[in-house]
C-alpha cells in the first residue's frame, strides 16, 4: 500500500524559513511526478509546486519566489524549502504523488502556520 508522509511543519515568524519533507512507502517504482498541494482554512486546494522524475518545475505564481521544491528519485522523497514566509502562506501542505499509470496518491498533509 503505497503511503505518502509529510513532516516539518510547524509555526513560523513572517520572513522565516522552513523545510517540508515527504517520504514515500509502499511503492517500488519512482512517481513520476511529486509535488505540494495547499489548503488554508476555507478555501479550495491549490498547487504550489510539482517536480517530475527528469527534476522539471512547476510553481504556483505566488511562491514562484521564495519555495524550491526538489526530490529525491530513489527514494519517492519530495523537498519543498520555503523562504521569506508570509501569514499568507498559512495553510495544511498535502504531498502529491503521481504514478506511471497517471494515478494520483495524497498525503495527509502537515500544518505551517505563519505569524506576524
Amino acid at each position: 500500500q503505497v503511503q505518502l508522509l509529510e513532516s516539518g511543519g510547524g509555526l513560523v515568524q513572517a520572513g522565516g524559513s522552513l523545510r517540508l519533507s515527504c517520504a514515500a512507502s509502499g511503492s517500488i517504482f519512482s512517481f513520476i511526478a511529486m509535488g505540494w498541494y495547499r489548503q488554508a482554512p476555507g478555501k479550495q486546494r491549490e498547487l504550489v509546486a510539482t517536480i517530475t522524475i527528469g527534476g522539471t518545475t512547476n510553481y504556483a505564481d505566488a511562491v514562484k519566489v521564495g519555495f524550491t521544491v526538489s526530490r529525491h528519485n530513489a527514494s519517492n522523497t519530495v523537498y519543498l524549502q520555503m523562504h521569506s514566509l508570509k501569514p499568507e502562506n498559512t495553510a495544511t501542505y498535502c504531498s502529491n504523488g503521481r504514478g506511471r499509470r497517471g494515478y494520483d496518491y495524497w498525503g495527509q498533509g502537515t500544518k505551517l502556520t505563519v505569524s506576524s
